[in-house]
């Protein structure tokens, strides 16, 4: 071999495993869960979170075993992750790496709150939000996006004025307004709309079974669009499901907490979208609203017809939530460190 050649193939080399350690890397700051059998197998869904308050980086991981081992769904989690040590860092606003993922998923459920993220990490969501694929909002995700950064995707920022509440009123529904409930104070027990008992969405859930500590959010009235609420949240008195509901404005009206519409993407194609404004990992504990994910996601991915009269939503493994607060998350934990 010549010497020219011979530098083309080591080069060749060191560039294919530069890929290779660049891959390694990005699957370590990843949580995959293969999915077993059930109606979801085949299909693949990815999770992200990244939120500093609500603890979506232990909620996320607890529903995608739920969805990978009860019902087959091949599920592939992102966090937020320290550029430093390579842990789940919730306070790291501007990284979320395996975004790549998005581009093979089925569903994108989204838990994020004011995520500044690059053009390279931004793209695959854009190009996600755009293809016209199905998509579930949690929480803080009616403001996922805080650009300051990136002028490529501005107009997606929660408070955008070029596309007036970004990604969370134009694609979810609706973007942060403010606390409707007291934050921290009041909780919620959500009420099932009247005319939607029989939605898909709530099968095999009671009226008033579903209750989370979280408070509920305000949001406009009515939604805009095609919007069409499911769950109104009931704000109550305490932070117990026993409590009662609080009397005045509060819950005259009550606000909704759960709602499905649509959203057109760029390439035309029509996508169904499930927000719900509950949704930290103490909500998981509730089996309402674990069934209430549950069942939006078969829904979402066009399934409605397999959700089960009452879905298997067992946690799955040792799940303990951490009380929701800013700087509340478990130091040094990495992706690997969820797996079982």
């Amino acid at each position: 071999m010549n010497p020219a050649s011979l530098r083309f193939a080591l080069l060749f080399l060191l560039a294919a495993f530069a890929e290779i350690l660049v891959a390694q890397t990005v699957l370590a700051q990843t949580l995959v869960l293969e999915g077993t059998r059930g109606p979801g197998k085949g299909k693949h869904i990815v999770l992200v979170s990244g939120d500093e308050e609500y603890r979506s980086e232990e909620a996320l991981p607890q529903l995608a075993k739920i969805l990978s081992t009860h019902h087959g769904f091949k599920c592939t989690v992102l966090f937020a992750i320290d550029r430093n040590d390579g842990t789940i860092n919730p306070n790291q606003r501007d990284n979320i790496p395996g975004a790549e993922a998005l581009d093979t998923a089925d569903l994108m459920i989204l838990f994020t709150r004011w995520r500044d993220l690059p053009d390279e990490q931004m793209k695959h969501f854009v190009d996600y939000i755009e293809s016209g694929k199905p998509i579930i909002g949690m929480r803080t995700a009616t403001h996922a996006f805080d650009l300051k950064t990136s002028k490529t995707y501005q107009r997606y920022t929660w408070n955008s004025k070029e596309w007036d509440g970004g990604f969370g009123r134009q694609v979810l529904g609706e973007t942060w307004v403010k606390h409707h409930g007291q934050h921290g104070k009041q909780s919620t027990r959500g009420r099932i709309v009247k005319g939607q008992e029989k939605h898909p969405i709530l099968r095999g859930i009671r009226d008033g079974e579903i209750w989370g500590p979280t408070d509920v959010y305000e949001v406009a009235m009515p939604l805009p669009g095609d919007s069409q609420p499911l769950l109104l949240g009931q704000v109550l008195a305490g932070m117990q499901p026993s409590d009662s509901p609080v009397e005045g404005p509060q819950n005259d009206p009550m606000r909704p907490v759960a709602w499905v519409k649509t959203y057109t993407g760029a390439q035309g194609k029509k996508a169904r979208i499930f927000t719900t404004t509950m949704g930290s990992s103490q909500d998981l504990e509730n089996e309402g609203f674990r069934r209430l994910l549950v069942n939006a996601a078969y829904w979402a991915l066009g399934m409605e017809q397999k959700i089960a009269s009452k879905s298997k939503v067992d946690l799955v493994g040792d799940y303990r939530a951490t009380p929701f607060k800013f700087g509340g998350f478990r130091k040094g934990i990495k992706p690997a460190d969820l797996a079982h």
